[in-house]
């Protein structure tokens, strides 16, 4: 008898039965990039639903940042297909696709101008530009940039410049600000990189708040390590050298085994009150 499990999936890409693959939040199927003679991901299929909260995770190099860039629609496929929100890439206007998703990663907040004040890095956020010019804001978008900085722990540092902000307060402003449009999918690409103990934890906190509100949008962690996955995450994606490791529910993907075959060292991983740890055997 043919496997039950096998036949839905072959039912769902053709057409026949099971759920409706372009309703996913992100569906990527057989989706390579290639850069020269370098392959940065491969035979990569990730499929993201509704109210789910995923981690990427893996080594640098794995393709993290790559499958994110695909996810912001700031990257096309080499070869398969990737669907963002209904929409297929190559088919859609990503610029007006881009402003239903929510980005915060190191490279964005690179581009934002040293004087630009906090509070408009945030409310800039609503015409999808980095360094306000002559866009008009009401009271209602400047009381909502002031909560989203509120509720990240950075409001007292709105009125500062850019420039003038440690690396976790920029962070902090950067993940305000891709909150600003309600995003229909957020993207964090490694929120606590470079923060110190009592910082990333802080930061975490804030995000497990986040993922446990029911009217957050789907979101998207990269991380090099388990242990700034915050409460609430429901999924993983593990990454080594452009391919898929495993994918799933956590507590199914971080395992010893999984994690020894990302990282390419016998790790052991733990569990404990909703956040993981590991280490080496």
């Amino acid at each position: 008898m043919p496997d039950v499990a096998a036949r839905a999936v072959d039912a769902a890409h053709d057409g026949t039965g099971g759920p409706d693959l372009t309703d996913l939040v992100i569906r990527m199927d057989g989706v390579a990039v290639r850069r020269g003679p370098s392959t940065l991901v491969h035979d990569i299929d990730w499929h993201v639903e509704v109210d789910e909260r995923w981690v990427v995770l893996g080594p640098n190099g794995a393709g993290k940042t790559t499958l994110l860039r695909l996810a912001a629609a700031e990257l096309h496929p080499s070869d398969g297909t990737v669907h963002v929100l209904g929409e297929k890439l190559g088919r859609v206007n990503v610029f007006e696709l881009r402003t239903r998703i929510g980005l915060s990663s190191a490279s964005l907040g690179a581009r934002v101008p040293d004087d630009e004040t906090v509070r408009d890095v945030v409310v800039s956020a609503g015409y999808g530009v980095l360094g306000r010019w002559r866009e008009r804001y009401d009271g209602a978008d400047t009381d909502r940039a002031d909560a989203l900085l509120d509720a990240l722990g950075v409001r007292a540092l709105a009125g500062r410049r850019f420039g003038t902000l440690s690396e976790g307060e920029r962070k902090r402003t950067m993940i305000a600000r891709a909150l600003m449009t309600d995003p229909e999918l957020l993207l964090l690409d490694e929120p606590a990189a470079g923060l110190d103990l009592g910082a990333r934890e802080d930061l975490i906190g804030r995000l497990t708040t986040l993922a446990a509100d029911p009217d957050a949008p789907v979101s998207v962690l990269v991380t090099h390590h388990v242990e700034e996955i915050p409460s609430g995450y429901s999924h993983g994606l593990l990454l080594r050298e452009g391919a898929v490791v495993a994918a799933g529910l956590l507590d199914d993907v971080l395992t010893d085994d999984n994690l020894t075959a990302t990282f390419g060292l016998p790790l052991r991983a733990q569990r404990r009150r909703g956040r993981y740890s590991a280490w080496l055997r």
